[in-house]
């Protein structure tokens, strides 16, 4: 997010997940018991969709004029291995779609091998520099890529796209693209989560990716995916008890798991957000940012994890000229797809855009993921135990926007 000096500087670049945009691929159809069970429901059945069944990739969108596909995949299966005592690890892979000469990223569609394992992924571009960086970093590391919570472990990435469950490739109609230099190669920044596997076995991934590229003749208007985030500040309801109902105690190990960029998320977003008030406890939590210049909207998206009820996005709410860019009264976390706008939205210079993210710790006894954990105090973090607030954008400065 170039445009603004808000919480994205020091924001984790995995908010999504999701958090994520230009979103890519399909998982079963079994829902999110959030979605089917109202809030006092009694019981809830099965993992989430996006965990467990096997993938398979929806149909394929024949290639546009000047389109090519290039497939690339891990080189070697890795099998994820959470630190801290957690029950998460982020691993980036660096892909070579060898690329000579420039081209425009249109389309991608990322192929989760092992279902059981993967929560969400995205993925950065780098240039040449930062390519040659992150080699350096993969040779050093034991195993298949490196460990990078908070970020893709090297500068400079660009977020180019993103799967999390329910999200099929998504084209666009305009003339838009990711731009791809020659030399640039992708980091696949995939969320392992392990509450699925218990005692079991965990097993490896060898996740691919299938991008739609192309020949770079003919200029596109250059897309960026925009990231609104906002706190999360979830208390334990009041049947729940125990030590890590206690905020700085949740905190903390928030920090134990992924590090002290938790720790600066936390805190960032609720200065940046709240005006650097302390933080308020409650399910609800929104967030506002201001545009440094004017862009054009083409589709929008919500990130949250298991607890997420619901998720709106906003142009200059509370004004005669307000738009709703999206709104999720239901979330489902198995339904994170891309959302094509039915006509680009324009932003101008100094418009408010807002995040708006409700959760419902009361979830954590319907889930069978959740049931096993100790209750907490939820605040945003990388763990699918943890939560996030996440709008995501697609769009172009109006310089470089497409009709």
């Amino acid at each position: 997010m170039k445009h603004t000096a808000g919480p994205v500087r020091w924001l984790s670049a995995t908010a999504v997940a999701l958090a994520a945009i230009l979103l890519i691929a399909s998982c079963s159809g079994q829902r999110h018991p959030a979605a089917s069970h109202p809030p006092g429901a009694a019981t809830a059945t099965g993992a989430h969709g996006g965990h467990g069944e096997p993938f398979t990739a929806p149909p394929v969108t024949p290639l546009r004029a000047a389109e090519r596909f290039v497939n690339l995949k891990m080189p070697e299966p890795y099998t994820p291995a959470a630190p801290s005592g957690g029950t998460d690890e982020y691993r980036c892979f660096l892909l070579d779609p060898g690329l000579t000469g420039r081209a425009f990223l249109t389309g991608s569609q990322f192929l989760p091998q092992n279902t059981g394992l993967v929560h969400h992924a995205i993925i950065f571009r780098v240039g040449p520099d930062e390519a040659e960086e992150a080699g350096k970093l993969d040779t050093r590391t034991p195993g298949e890529g490196w460990t990078c919570f908070g970020d893709a472990g090297v500068g400079n990435g660009s977020w180019v796209g993103h799967w999390a469950p329910g999200a099929n490739e998504t084209l666009l109609t305009q003339k838009v693209g990711y731009p791809m230099p020659p030399g640039s190669k992708l980091i696949m920044q995939v969320h392992y989560n392990l509450l699925a596997a218990g005692d079991g076995p965990i097993g490896s991934d060898q996740s691919g990716l299938r991008l739609r590229l192309t020949d770079g003749k003919t200029d596109l208007a250059s897309l960026e995916t925009e990231r609104l985030p906002a706190p999360v500040e979830l208390p334990c309801t009041a049947e729940e008890s125990g030590p890590l109902c206690d905020r700085a105690a949740a905190v903390r190990d928030v920090v134990h798991r992924f590090g002290d960029q938790a720790s600066s998320t936390v805190t960032g977003l609720n200065q940046f957000c709240n005006n650097a008030r302390p933080p308020v406890a409650s399910a609800t939590q929104h967030c506002d940012q201001k545009a440094g210049e004017p862009a054009t909207v083409y589709a929008v998206a919500g990130h949250m994890h298991l607890l997420g009820r619901s998720i709106k996005v906003e142009l200059n709410p509370g004004t005669s000229g307000a738009r709703t860019l999206l709104d999720i009264p239901t979330y489902d976390f198995d339904e994170q797809a891309i959302r094509p706008l039915a006509e680009p939205v324009t932003v101008e210079t100094g418009d408010t855009l807002r995040v708006t993210c409700t959760h419902d710790a009361g979830l954590r006894r319907l889930l069978p993921e959740m049931r096993g954990l100790p209750p907490r105090y939820v605040v945003w973090g990388e763990g699918t135990s943890d939560e996030m607030c996440l709008g995501l954008l697609v769009w172009s400065p109006r310089s470089q926007s497409a009709g």
